[in-house]
């Protein structure tokens, strides 16, 4: 339904700017400030729940837990982690052929909201299962609109866009700081609901505060590119249907166990990017030059599932070795393991800066994207090796060694993650834009429903394997990237 009228839910009209002229958040448009909140609360939801999300699985029962088996909780984690990424395909299909990007984001402010009280309220299982569902679809949906929505208050060519951008990575980063703090100070003093809860509460927040603004948000955000047509609906609702009506009997007959989540979820991954890759290389309706750019994407996307299913073990292993090998003792006071996850942000955003400026200075000379890719998986690789060198024994690793093999995560992460989008949209053929950008989401997937399925083999007691091996196929991968730099970069075809 569409309305000519500005209303609370209806953005106003464009102008010839978007953004009217607008000035009022530190020289930027007023909206800005509502997508910033939005996010920075969305973050500080999702990132302080999932802080605390693999102890809940399986610390015991009397500790306030579901008492899962260890590895079965880790997976289960990637699984949701991967259908948070999974779910923004779904996010921008409906954006382009339903309601539009900025009515699918307030609504995915909603149902992460949702999702977040039902982990906080529903007892046990239930909880867990409506909640993670309700959380990454909402998730995906805010990922998939968010950045298209700070992209349309600015003109083309308006220098303020990258910083605007800037400021809205800084939203990011600080809720994914802050909300692992909190969460894990409620959780260890008064309970993991209460954790859950105050989740609700930070989106709950953001939520508020974007109804308010989303009035002022530019006519062109609620528009919808390629509407679906009625009959289009009706299939696309029934189809919906019978996938629920399909889990919900597989779940119920124990065909689908939670413990089988990871596998399934990354098999579905799988099948859905061979399927689009597949498509765009047999149509007839790309050039030579543009069939040749995407394979090129096909290593890199390759080494982005490598160094993602080790980066996100962050909320897997890392979790884990939190609870049983770190000595988390601070001058008589044990700091809360969800703790660990605010390290991260705090070095992204402080080398980020330095990173942006380090490329904007080298200008041409920078490094080719291939060589970033390469170099960021290898150093992934490295980060785990590093665990190698820390002191063996539970409670034994200093708080300062993981602090410093996180700081190469995060150095590999500013290596290839900023990179990653962008690339998708440069290589991208004109005709498959938005497949291309979910390409990128789904190999985002995968490496995130496989860190779940990894960490299943991930043993405390006996760790040296499993950080020498999966250390040694990252540097590989990586190295086999930079190998092969000049070849992918004769298929980019004139794109650095």
């Amino acid at each position: 339904m569409t309305s000519t009228t500005t209303t609370a839910s209806t953005p106003r009209p464009d102008p010839s700017d978007p953004a009217g002229g607008d000035r009022g958040f530190f020289g930027h448009p007023r909206p800005l400030a509502h997508l910033f909140g939005v996010e920075m609360w969305e973050r500080f939801s999702f990132y302080g729940m999932q802080g605390i999300l693999a102890i809940y699985l399986y610390f015991s029962v009397a500790d306030g837990g579901l008492g899962l088996d260890r590895g079965v909780a880790v997976s289960l984690v990637g699984a949701y982690g991967g259908g948070v990424y999974l779910s923004t395909v779904l996010g921008a299909w409906l954006a382009d052929r339903v309601a539009g990007p900025e009515r699918v984001l307030f609504g995915s402010a909603i149902v992460v909201m949702a999702g977040h009280v039902a982990l906080a309220l529903l007892p046990g299982a239930a909880g867990v299962g409506v909640g993670l569902v309700l959380v990454a679809l909402g998730s995906g949906g805010i990922k998939a609109n968010a950045t298209s929505l700070v992209g349309a208050l600015y003109a083309e060519g308006d220098p303020r866009r990258d910083a605007g951008f800037s400021l809205f990575y800084m939203g990011i980063n600080a809720g994914a700081l802050v909300g692992p703090l909190l969460t894990g100070l409620l959780q260890s003093r008064v309970g993991f609901h209460w954790g859950f809860g105050l989740a609700a509460l930070g989106m709950a927040l953001g939520l508020t505060q974007y109804a308010v603004g989303r009035r002022h948000l530019p006519a062109s955000t609620a528009h919808v590119p390629n509407p679906l047509s009625a009959s289009g609906r009706l299939v696309a609702v029934g189809v919906g249907l019978a996938l629920v009506v399909v889990v919900a009997v597989a779940v119920l007959t124990g065909l689908l166990t939670a413990s089988d989540l990871a596998d399934v979820t990354a098999v579905v991954v799988v099948v859905a990017m061979l399927a689009f890759f597949v498509q765009i290389l047999r149509s007839r309706e790309i050039t030579a030059t543009e069939r040749s750019r995407v394979w090129a994407f096909v290593p890199l996307m390759a080494a982005n599932v490598v160094f993602w299913a080790l980066y996100q073990q962050q909320f897997t292993v890392v979790a884990v070795y939190s609870d049983v090998r770190l000595d988390r003792d601070l001058l008589g006071w044990e700091m809360p393991i969800s703790w660990v996850n605010s390290i991260n942000p705090v070095f992204i955003i402080a080398l980020a800066p330095l990173f942006a400026a380090a490329w904007t200075r080298l200008g041409p000379r920078q490094p080719s994207t291939p060589v970033k890719f390469g170099l960021g998986t290898v150093l992934m690789g490295v980060a785990f090796w590093l665990f190698l060198a820390v002191p063996g024994g539970e409670g034994a690793a200093p708080l300062p060694a993981l602090a410093g093999i996180l700081l190469v995560f995060t150095l590999a992460e500013l290596l290839i993650s900023p990179v990653g989008l962008s690339l998708a949209t440069k290589l991208a053929p004109q005709r498959f834009a938005t497949r291309m950008v979910a390409l990128y989401f789904l190999s985002v997937s995968l490496g995130t429903t496989l860190a779940g399925s990894l960490g299943a083999y991930y043993d405390p007691e006996a760790e040296t394997g499993y950080f020498a091996i999966l250390g040694a196929a990252a540097v590989l991968a990586g190295l086999l990237v930079l190998v092969a730099t000049k070849p992918i970069g004769r298929l980019m075809a004139g794109v650095r």
